[in-house]
């Protein structure tokens, strides 16, 4: 019996170290899955803005490709002389 007793005192204190251990090894994961969620964030904000960019433009392409009006023509003709973004 005394022996059982003895290995309760070394059990507790290895119990609390390795209980710390795993909270930290969750913090670590916690903080990644963060940066990982920015990450993500910024990359799908990015493709919102060229989606919304190559919208704009094939909106000019059907105009040009269904209007077949001069104020159009004159419209390229202008569009040309503008430096592209």
């Amino acid at each position: 019996m005394h022996n059982a007793a003895s290995w309760v005192w070394v059990l507790i204190p290895l119990a609390a170290i390795f209980a710390g251990t795993v909270r930290r090894w969750f913090r670590l994961k916690e903080l990644e899955l963060e940066r990982m969620s920015f990450r993500v964030a910024d990359q799908s904000a990015q493709s919102a803005a060229e989606t919304e960019r190559l919208k704009q433009r094939v909106a000019v392409l059907e105009r040009i490709l269904t209007d077949r009006s001069t104020q159009l023509g004159d419209e390229i003709e202008r569009l040309r002389d503008k430096p592209i973004n």
